[in-house]
């Protein structure tokens, strides 16, 4: 049998038992984040180089007499850097620079690195990134320790009995990272478990995914059933977020600035909820030993100039939290002894499913349905769920990258 490891966050709330505690934690924080920007200025005048070694023989000292930082804590700023600059060299990799030709017409993709960047990365919001058994530790008596600039700290952990399992020997845990919202602590610690890996003959259900913004997920399994997950409530609020939105950039004053801030996050949070029960559902739905088939999706953006409709359209196509839902699902899947399959997106909504045929007009884009020459007729969201099954179901037959052709 094979295995994966399978990583997680546990996110966990902070009662700080003292208000000398929230002082040392607030300071802590605040010093860590100014040693990243100025290791993130280091990286970005000196080539992009992001060699760990190469870095703290340059800059960890400095950083140490600097902003204060125990060996440890300047070791993780560096690596917390780093981190963030591969983050937004594999983004920029993904998303090259599209153009047009304004004569020609002709689109053209040119690939983008690190040289992109205009400006250093910045870390806007306080933390710290603590290790495991050095800077944060489970205490006996179920309380946590936390090292700061001036001494341990001790917290309760405002949590579910769940959280104890993970201190088994099943998980391994790792480096925790401190955060603070709306007057709130947390705790954000890494665990990773070895998981018995689902392969192609244990599987016994293939669903097919199509995502989308009308609905959510639309799910085509082998037994010919069709799920639509609407996704009229989720337009019609950020749909209402974005009014707001426009509302406080026309303003463009000081507290007007300190709203869109902090509903922003708010519609962040909500959209990531709103991923998560989506993928819990979709888990609980078809039990273990499934294989669900998903678009890659990779690269795939909504630039301002391609985007077609009206405003409100083209918000919610710039807003779709796609990636995210898959990100979920995918290890929420692995640890129900099922697994994701990604597909190439080509032809997935231009197909017939039934005679195979390929004709893009068969799409009628207004009226979300699919006609076929061949007689056949769907909603269009149903026949990619349906070609995207049939891409899974010709993996599992051994076909180990399967695409649709014209």
């Amino acid at each position: 049998m094979s295995s994966i490891t399978q990583g997680i966050t546990i996110k966990v709330k902070l009662d700080l038992h003292r208000i000398e505690d929230v002082s040392k934690v607030t300071n802590t924080m605040e010093q860590y984040r100014q040693a990243c920007n100025y290791i993130s200025e280091y990286i970005f005048t000196h080539g992009f180089q992001l060699s760990q070694l190469k870095l703290q023989k340059g800059i960890y000292s400095e950083i140490r007499v600097k902003f204060g930082l125990k060996s440890m804590m300047a070791q993780s700023a560096i690596r917390s850097t780093i981190a963030r600059y591969k983050t937004v060299k594999t983004q920029l990799k993904q998303n090259p620079y599209r153009f047009q030709d304004k004569n020609t017409k002709k689109r053209y993709h040119v690939s983008r690195n690190l040289e992109w960047l205009e400006k250093p990365i910045n870390f806007a919001h306080p933390q710290v990134d603590l290790v495991r058994n050095r800077d944060w530790s489970k205490l006996a008596n179920g309380n946590l320790s936390i090292n700061t600039l001036e001494g341990r700290i001790f917290a309760t952990p405002i949590c579910s009995d769940n959280f104890d399992k993970y201190f088994s020997s099943d998980w391994k845990l790792g480096s925790a990272k401190l955060v603070e919202h709306d007057g709130s602590w947390y705790l954000h610690i890494s665990a990773t478990k070895l998981i018995e890996a689902v392969n192609t003959e244990q599987i016994a259900h293939v669903v097919g995914i199509d995502r989308g913004i009308r609905f959510h997920a639309v799910c085509y399994d082998e037994q010919g059933k069709t799920t639509f997950f609407s996704g009229n409530k989720a337009r019609t609020k950020r749909n209402r977020f974005a009014k707001v939105r426009a509302e406080l950039q026309s303003k463009g004053t000081k507290s007007a600035k300190r709203v869109l801030k902090r509903i922003s996050g708010r519609e962040n949070r909500w959209m990531t909820d709103v991923n998560h029960c989506l993928s819990k559902t979709l888990i609980k739905k078809y039990g273990k030993n499934t294989l669900f088939v998903l678009e890659d999706l990779t690269g795939i953006t909504f630039d301002e100039d391609n985007l077609k409709g009206s405003t409100e359209s083209r918000c919610e196509k710039r807003s779709w939290a796609f990636y995210q839902l898959e990100q979920f699902l995918t290890y929420k899947a692995n640890l129900n002894h099922s697994a994701v399959l990604k597909v190439p997106a080509q032809y997935t909504s231009q197909r017939c499913p039934k005679c195979g045929c390929i004709d893009k007009k068969s799409r009628n884009h207004k009226s979300h349905i699919f006609r076929c020459k061949c007689g056949y007729c769907s909603n269009d969201d149903r026949v990619g769920a349906m070609n995207i099954q049939q891409l899974g179901v010709r993996y599992v037959s051994g076909e180990k990258k399967p695409k649709l052709t014209a």
